[in-house]
């Protein structure tokens, strides 16, 4: 499949669902985040689910083991393809999000959707890490949380870029590794993201999905952009 997510990071459930309806047949499916989820709801995902769009849904699930269980249950009623969690939220957590996810798709007699763990956000470099009291490297600190997801149960992470070569190295080849921090070689402009790659740098380097937002939904013709952007992967 296309390995392109789009970040639907848009205001309202007009606006996503014109995007989708425009980049549909182009990219690989959605990402729906906290922007959208709070302005729209479970509805907007199971909108898209019902046109046959896989659904990222990108909450970030990071709260004790039972309350997680429940949001990762409510969040298979939704036909999300895929979830996740902060894998700093530690084992109990994932193992109770994995669990979850499992049980609920069982009972619901639907496929299990993916969940994957966060490790450290895009936004955050080594002094952020220090400053809230975490002193190791990136880098470290980022395989050291993918390989507590994997022993936990969880299908996979995300992670910048930057750092998919040294969890692929460390978790496997089925291991799945969404990356955000996606900005095209002619579009360098960070903007809050502080560990970036091109997409086809971070699909060599071994990504299994892309989250792509702004450079496709701020384009003036999306499609174009997405195609644009496809055309550049190995």
């Amino acid at each position: 499949m296309n390995p392109i997510l789009v970040a639907l990071d848009v205001e309202s459930a007009a606006k996503a669902v014109a995007l989708a309806d425009s980049l549909r047949g182009s990219v690989g499916g959605f990402k729906i985040g906290k922007q959208l989820f709070t302005a729209a709801g479970p509805a907007m995902v199971r909108e898209l689910t019902s046109k046959g769009d896989r659904v990222f849904l990108d909450l970030k699930f990071h709260d004790i083991p039972n309350t997680v269980a429940g949001a990762v249950q409510s969040a298979v009623a939704t036909g999300a393809w895929m979830v996740n969690v902060h894998a700093s939220g530690g084992s109990a957590m994932m193992k109770a999000a994995a669990e979850s996810a499992r049980n609920a798709a069982a009972a619901l007699d639907r496929p299990r959707p993916l969940v994957i763990a966060v490790t450290v956000l895009t936004s955050m470099d080594n002094k952020a890490l220090d400053e809230i009291g975490v002193t190791r490297p990136v880098l470290d600190q980022v395989v050291h949380l993918a390989k507590l997801a994997k022993t936990s149960g969880l299908d996979g992470v995300v992670a910048s870029p930057q750092e998919v070569t040294a969890i692929r190295l460390a978790c496997g080849p089925d291991f799945q590794i969404v990356t955000p921090g996606i900005r095209p070689a002619d579009q360098q402009a960070k903007d809050d993201q502080a560990r970036t790659l091109t997409p086809a740098e971070a699909m060599t380097a071994g990504a299994s999905f892309l989250v792509i937002g702004r450079p496709i939904t701020a384009a003036a013709n999306p499609r174009e952009a997405a195609e644009k952007i496809s055309a550049t992967l190995p």
